[in-house]
């Protein structure tokens, strides 16, 4: 049987990613931002002070990709890593002010480009769309996805 990509939710799927990213890489290059440590700056921004571990988790991506985006941001004066008080075996990444004031303006950027490539869509539409990929990511999800520090 043939695989009709244009019916293949998951070659599709991937190509709408791309598409975000370049338009997403776009319009935070000018702010010394990557979409590779994007999603660890939303993070970061919700909850400063994570562990690596837990960056991974709620990123669902690789150890070592994470070890590697982190380091990357420290060298960029994102972020910098302090023992926890607690456990001084566990570090935590905390964003320097620098990150912090990227916020507004990467943050404002995304909202520009999600609204641009869901521009071809109604409001119902935009919101069936993203309940749905929601509901296809939750199901994907390991059920065990919660991490300790």
């Amino acid at each position: 049987m043939e695989l009709m990509k244009d019916q293949s939710a998951g070659y599709l799927a991937n190509h709408m990613a791309r598409l975000f990213a370049r338009g997403l890489t776009a319009r935070i290059k000018p702010l010394g931002l990557t979409t590779g440590t994007f999603p660890a700056l939303l993070e970061l921004w919700e909850k400063d002070g994570l562990t690596q571990k837990e960056l991974v988790v709620r990123l669902d991506i690789e150890q070592a990709t994470m070890a590697n985006t982190l380091a990357r941001m420290e060298r960029d004066g994102l972020i910098f890593r302090k023992k926890d008080v607690g456990d001084g075996r566990v570090q935590r990444v905390w964003l320097t002010d620098h990150a912090r004031d990227l916020r507004g303006p990467a943050i404002h950027a995304a909202r520009a480009e999600n609204a641009a490539a869901l521009s071809g869509l109604s409001e119902v539409e935009q919101s069936q769309f993203i309940t749905l990929m929601q509901k296809v990511i939750a199901a994907r999800q390991p059920k065990d996805a919660t991490v300790t520090a």
